[in-house]
């Protein structure tokens, strides 16, 4: 990672942040905008790996601009965090955006250090292979693609499927769990039960809750699956490998 844009309309919010940002690494090229036209015809002009957006700007919105940035095929997936001073909006931000993360001002320069090194890690990780996504349908025909290796398990309720991820939930509808199986079509995600498919890169421990079933934890999260007796051995030996 190397090129951050920071979309503020307070030059001093800029500085500050534009300065803790060169504290982590002098070899990041810092763009500044303060308005989201000029923060469009940067990202246009140059590839920018981290987007720093204030959701209220002066004259225009932070979340539209990061609304036309999706838009753009090569920031389908890139890294966009919100600042704010009012959490209340993050929600409708996470929701339209799926944005990986938030600030709060003030500025605290280790949350920020913690969170930059995070995302340049997983910059490296990605540029080494290629991610595979998949795309489904959601409510009011809005479609959502998400990489498949950040899936951590999917439950099926009836025609209900509530697909669980590092960066939310999401309930598509009218689709069956062995379609979804079939759209994931990854070697690490199978079925553990009738009603749940599990990514096993995440799974941290099962707990027996009879001789037939066990409940399944996953690292850093706290939604729980299910492990069928039909399905422990296949489960259990690809964890295994």
């Amino acid at each position: 990672m190397k090129n951050i844009l920071i979309v503020e309309d307070d030059a001093m919010q800029r500085k500050n942040l534009k300065e803790m940002l060169q504290l982590i690494d002098e070899q990041f090229q810092i763009y500044e905008a303060e308005d989201a036209d000029e923060a469009l015809e940067i990202s246009k002009d140059v590839n920018i790996d981290l987007f720093f957006v204030d959701i209220f700007l002066k004259n225009s919105s932070g979340l539209e601009f990061a609304i036309d940035i999706r838009k753009i095929t090569k920031y389908e997936f890139s890294f966009i965090v919100f600042i704010t001073t009012q959490v209340e909006y993050l929600t409708q931000a996470f929701k339209q955006t799926h944005c990986y993360d938030y600030i709060l001002k003030p500025y605290d320069k280790d949350e920020i250090i913690k969170m930059v090194k995070k995302f340049s890690e997983n910059a490296k990780n990605n540029s080494k292979q290629e991610r595979k996504s998949v795309a489904f349908d959601l409510k009011n025909r809005i479609i959502i693609k998400m990489y498949i290796d950040e899936i951590i398990f999917v439950e099926a309720n009836m025609r209900t499927c509530i697909v669980n991820t590092v960066r939310g939930r999401y309930m598509v509808n009218k689709i069956a769990l062995k379609k979804v199986l079939e759209l994931i079509d990854c070697e690490f995600i199978i079925q553990s039960h009738k009603s749940f498919l599990v990514n096993t890169k995440y799974i941290n421990k099962f707990e027996k809750i009879d001789s037939r079933t066990s409940k399944i934890y996953f690292e850093n999260y706290e939604g729980t699956a299910y492990m069928g007796y039909k399905y422990r051995d296949t489960l259990l030996e690809l964890i295994k490998r």
